[in-house]
């Protein structure tokens, strides 16, 4: 099945991207991994006239809001994020009224239509440099609670919660962490951001999943224990193969992130027009005003 996804692949002049939160056979596959931006980014970037994102709905969405040319297909179209569904473009133009229209910093985490109302979008591994490049001193920031407050407590900027989490890192205890950190002594525990500020308080480092990565990489220890999907451990391994790797919690299993299989790829790539994901042109050009303002302050 996986050459016959590679020939599909090559006949359609496709390109595959897994997010790190993926299924380890769906990341064998794909030709990029990583963070869904910089994937979207990276896509942007090939002469593909096919993406299919192994991903959830959001994704696929930026993916076509940064490649409107390029035909975008997401293998199963129910793959959603809670997250994202907890702000709607009603409740956040209501929000922005009784706020008197201060700027909106929305994660990239979200719907299309959500992203199109807003003034400039983060990740969780440039949100500090995207508060601090707003000339305002309050910010209203969608739709994680827990990003924002991290956020908040590294800038002297107000920033106003929307009560919107990750349920899978919000699940995180610090009980949980103490547990895993008996269960693991003398091991490094890695955060993200998404995950609530007492675990945060614990973190020996907080990163984005790329971003974990990296440190691993570059850090001096063998063994890691992670606060974030438990998906993350598989590329984690892939990039350190000499080192450990434990999750912080089982509970940390996203069902949507599970749903693609090699089966669903391949049925996408023999009948794409039934698999694709758009973005309406007048919602597409305000949320990529958002999206591009944020990459141009790398």
């Amino acid at each position: 099945m996986k050459d016959k996804i590679k020939e599909l692949v090559k006949q359609k002049n496709g390109i595959i991207l897994a997010h790190n939160y993926q299924p380890p056979e769906i990341q064998e596959i794909a030709n990029l991994c990583g963070d869904s931006l910089e994937l979207s980014i990276k896509a942007s970037k090939t002469d593909a006239d096919i993406i299919l994102f192994c991903g959830v709905q959001f994704m696929a969405e930026t993916a076509f809001i940064l490649s409107p040319e390029k035909k975008v297909l997401l293998p199963v179209q129910d793959a959603g994020c809670p997250m994202a569904d907890m702000v709607t473009p009603e409740a956040l133009k209501l929000k922005k009224e009784q706020l008197g229209g201060i700027p909106v910093v929305t994660y990239v985490n979200s719907t299309a239509a959500v992203k199109a109302l807003s003034d400039i979008c983060c990740t969780s591994a440039n949100v500090i440099d995207v508060i601090n490049s707003i000339d305002s001193d309050e910010i209203l920031m969608v739709p994680d609670k827990n990003l924002a407050q991290y956020a908040a407590s590294k800038t002297n900027k107000k920033i106003h919660l929307w009560e919107g989490f990750c349920p899978y890192h919000n699940t995180l205890t610090k009980e949980d962490v103490l547990k895993a950190k008996a269960e693991h002594p003398e091991v490094l525990f890695i955060a993200h951001p998404e995950c609530p500020p007492e675990v945060l308080e614990l973190a020996d480092s907080i990163q984005s999943t790329s971003g974990m990565i990296r440190f691993a990489e570059a850090s001096d220890y063998d063994s890691f224990i992670i606060g974030t999907e438990t998906g993350h451990l598989y590329p984690l391994s892939q990039a350190c193969p000499e080192k450990k790797f434990y999750a912080a919690s089982d509970k940390m299993f996203c069902k949507d992130m599970k749903k693609i299989t090699l089966e669903h790829v391949v049925q996408s790539l023999e009948n794409p027009s039934l698999f694709e994901v758009s973005v309406p042109e007048d919602i597409r050009k305000h949320a990529f005003t958002a999206v591009k303002k944020m990459i141009d302050l790398k």
